[in-house]
C-alpha cells in the first residue's frame, strides 16, 4: 500500500517558484537558445514561399513526434500517401493525421490568438479519430513498458483534470506570464503531460501545444520548430527528467534539456532552410536556361512545396489544362529536376534532391 502511496503525488498548480526554474545554469542556457531561436524567426522569413517550408518540415515533425510513441514510419510512405488516393494503413493515417491537426492549431491561433480548453480536445480528436475527451474514469497510470512498474500516477477525478486544465490554459494563453516564454514552454510542457488529460494522444497534443506557443508569443510566425527528433535521440533521458521533476520537484536539468532541445533543432532547422534555399536557386537556374519557354516561377516553388507532385497539383496551382500540365512535368523530368514512378494507376513526380534534404536531421 505504501508503495503504491508514493506513486500518487499531487500535481502542484502553476507556476511553480522562481528559485526552482530560474538558476544561473538555466539562465545561461536560456540566451543560447533564444539567440538561435531568433535566428531561426529571421530566416525563415527570408523563404520566398512559406509553404515550402511549413510543409516539409511539419511533415518530418509529424513522422518523429509519432516515432516516439512507436508508429513508425518513412518519410517517402507519408508523402506517397499524401500524393495519392489510396487508402491508407493505420500507422500512416495516425502520422498523417497529426499532420492535420498541426495545421488546424496554427489555423485556430491565426483566427482568435489563443487556445481555449475545447480547442485542445479538438486537436487531440484529431490525432486520435475518437470522441473519448478528457478522461474520466479513474485507473490510468503510466508503467515502464519493459519492468511493468507504476512510474507516475496521474491525476485521476476529471474536476481536478478540468481545474488543472483551466491553471494552464491561464499560462498558456498570456503573453507576459511569470518567467521568460522558453522557460515557461518548458514547465508548461512538464505540467501537460503531468496532467496527462486524454487517454490518449497526449505526448502528441502537448508537442503541438509547443509549437502553438512559440507562435503566440511571437518567437516565430509560422509553424516549423519541433522538439521531436531531440526527444527521439535522448528519448529515455526525456522521461527519466520529467520523472525527477514529478518525483523530487527538482527542475533544473529538465528545463535545461527542453532549452537545449531548442537550441539544437533551431541550429538544425536553419541548416535545413539554408540548404533548401541554395537548392531552390539552382533548380531555377537549371529550369531558365534549359526550358526557357516553360519556365514559371510557380512551378518550381510547387515542386517544393510539394515534393512528391502530381498532374492535379499543377492543373490547380498553374490554372492550366491537363495536358499542358503533364507536358511541363515531362519536360522538368527531362532536364533531371523531379523523376516520375508509378503508384498504382498514378504518376508521381518526385523532387529526389529536396527528399534528400528534408530526410537529413
Amino acid at each position: 500500500m505504501r508503495d503504491k502511496m508514493h506513486h500518487i503525488s499531487k500535481l502542484e498548480k502553476l507556476p511553480p517558484k522562481r528559485e526552482k526554474v530560474e538558476t544561473i545554469k538555466i539562465l545561461r542556457q536560456l540566451s543560447k537558445s533564444s539567440k538561435a531561436l531568433g535566428e531561426l524567426k529571421g530566416i525563415a522569413q527570408t523563404m520566398p514561399n512559406q509553404a515550402m517550408l511549413i510543409n516539409a518540415v511539419v511533415l518530418q515533425e509529424a513522422k518523429d513526434s509519432s516515432e516516439i510513441e512507436n508508429i513508425i514510419t518513412t518519410q517517402d510512405e507519408l508523402y506517397r500517401a499524401l500524393a495519392t488516393k489510396t487508402s491508407q494503413p493505420s500507422h500512416i493515417k495516425e502520422v498523417i493525421n497529426y499532420r492535420k491537426a498541426i495545421f488546424s492549431g496554427h489555423e485556430l491561433l491565426k483566427k482568435q490568438g489563443f487556445l481555449r480548453l475545447k480547442d485542445i480536445e479538438f486537436l487531440q480528436k484529431e490525432i486520435i479519430e475518437n470522441n473519448a475527451g478528457i478522461r474520466s474514469m479513474a485507473g490510468t497510470v503510466l508503467k515502464n513498458d519493459k519492468t511493468g512498474e507504476i512510474v507516475y500516477t496521474p491525476p485521476q477525478e476529471k474536476d481536478e483534470i478540468l481545474d488543472l486544465l483551466g491553471n494552464f490554459l491561464e499560462h498558456f494563453n498570456i503573453v507576459q506570464d511569470d518567467f521568460p516564454p522558453l522557460i515557461n514552454l518548458a514547465i508548461l510542457h512538464y505540467q501537460f503531460e503531468s496532467i496527462h488529460p486524454f487517454y490518449d494522444g497526449n505526448g502528441r497534443t502537448g508537442r503541438i501545444l509547443n509549437i502553438l506557443y512559440l507562435i503566440i508569443n511571437d518567437l516565430l510566425d509560422i509553424p516549423i520548430l519541433y522538439l521531436s527528433s531531440y526527444i527521439n535521440e535522448h528519448k529515455s533521458e526525456y522521461y527519466r527528467l520529467l520523472n525527477t521533476v514529478n518525483k523530487s520537484n527538482k527542475w533544473e536539468e529538465y528545463i535545461l534539456y527542453i532549452l537545449k532541445a531548442i537550441e539544437v533543432t533551431s541550429s538544425r532547422t536553419i541548416a535545413k532552410i539554408n540548404a533548401i534555399k541554395k537548392l531552390l536557386l539552382e533548380t531555377i537556374q537549371i529550369a531558365q536556361e534549359k526550358e526557357p519557354k516553360i519556365y514559371r516561377k510557380e512551378l518550381i516553388e510547387l515542386l517544393f512545396e510539394q515534393p512528391y507532385s502530381k498532374i492535379e497539383f499543377v492543373v490547380e496551382k498553374l490554372n492550366v489544362e491537363r495536358k499542358a500540365a503533364s507536358r511541363y512535368l515531362k519536360k522538368m523530368e527531362n532536364i533531371g529536376i523531379i523523376k516520375s514512378q508509378k503508384i498504382g494507376r498514378e504518376s508521381i513526380y518526385v523532387n529526389e534532391k529536396l527528399i534528400e534534404i528534408l530526410k537529413k536531421h
